[in-house]
């Protein structure tokens, strides 16, 4: 069995969201910039289960959180 290495496409399909570049795009676009004081994980946007998976992954150090980490710095960025 091959393992990928995730990637910002295959996060947002494990998150359920569409996850062609344009709606990568549009959601990065939609949601960000996210003020300074509010962690990727708690912004209103999530559901509860998508925003647990992305806790989850951070906590544990897992093959996803490089992924989170950078749509975490995606969502930060001053447009």
């Amino acid at each position: 069995m091959e393992l990928t290495t995730p990637t910002l496409q295959t996060l947002f399909e494990q998150l359920g969201l569409d996850s062609d570049q344009a709606s990568i795009d549009a959601f990065v676009q939609r949601h960000g910039p996210l003020p300074e004081n509010v962690k990727l994980v708690d912004a209103e946007f999530w559901a509860p289960e998508q925003a647990e998976f992305l806790k989850d992954e951070l906590r544990m150090d897992a093959d996803w959180a490089p992924v989170v980490d950078e749509l975490n710095v995606l969502l930060h960025e001053s447009k």
